[in-house]
C-alpha cells in the first residue's frame, strides 16, 4: 500500500496556465521543468471549431512522433515533411511531437474530437503569448523534452 501511494505521489502531471502562458511538469508535488507556452489567441472555450483552448482536467490519451526528427511536420498525426527555421509559411504547423489530450469533464469532453494537442510549432517567436488555434504550443526542443518525460495517461490541468 505504501509503495502504491509513493508511486501515485511521484507520478508526472502537467499544468498549463493561460494567464502566465507557462507549462509546468510536476513529479508529485515538485516542479521538475517549466517552459513558456502559447495557448489560443481566440481565448478560452469548449465549442467545436472555435479555435479556443479548453479549461479543466485532461489526460494524455495518445503520444505521436517518438524518435521523429526535430521540426517534423505532422498532418493527421503522420509525418509529412520537415520544417526548418527560415522556411516561410502562414500555416500553423504541428511539429516535432504530439501529446493528444482527452477531456475528463462534461464541459471539455469533446477535446479529443477537437484535436487539442500539446505540440511543437513553426512560430517559436510567439511562444509566451496567446497565439495558437486552440492547442498548447511549445518550442520544439522543449516539446521533445516534455514528450520524453510524459507517458500516456499523464494528468493535465489547463487553468486560467
Amino acid at each position: 500500500m505504501v509503495k502504491e501511494v509513493l508511486m501515485i505521489l511521484q507520478a508526472p502531471r502537467i499544468e498549463v496556465s493561460i494567464g502566465t502562458q507557462r507549462l509546468r511538469l510536476f513529479d508529485g508535488t515538485r516542479v521538475i521543468r517549466e517552459w513558456p507556452c502559447s495557448t489560443s489567441r481566440f481565448g478560452i472555450g469548449f465549442t467545436e471549431g472555435s479555435n479556443k483552448t479548453p479549461l479543466g482536467r485532461f489526460v494524455v490519451k495518445e503520444r505521436h512522433g517518438e524518435e521523429a526528427e526535430c521540426g517534423t511536420i505532422f498532418k493527421a498525426r503522420q509525418p509529412v515533411g520537415l520544417w526548418g527555421p527560415g522556411m516561410e509559411t502562414t500555416s500553423d504547423l504541428v511539429l516535432t511531437r504530439i501529446l493528444w489530450l482527452h477531456g475528463l469533464e462534461p464541459r471539455n469532453a469533446n477535446t479529443f474530437e477537437r484535436y487539442i494537442y500539446i505540440h511543437g510549432t513553426n512560430d517559436e517567436a510567439r511562444i509566451g503569448r496567446a497565439a495558437s488555434h486552440g492547442c498548447v504550443r511549445l518550442k520544439n526542443l522543449a516539446m521533445i523534452e516534455l514528450f520524453d518525460l510524459t507517458p500516456e495517461g499523464t494528468p493535465v490541468w489547463i487553468m486560467e
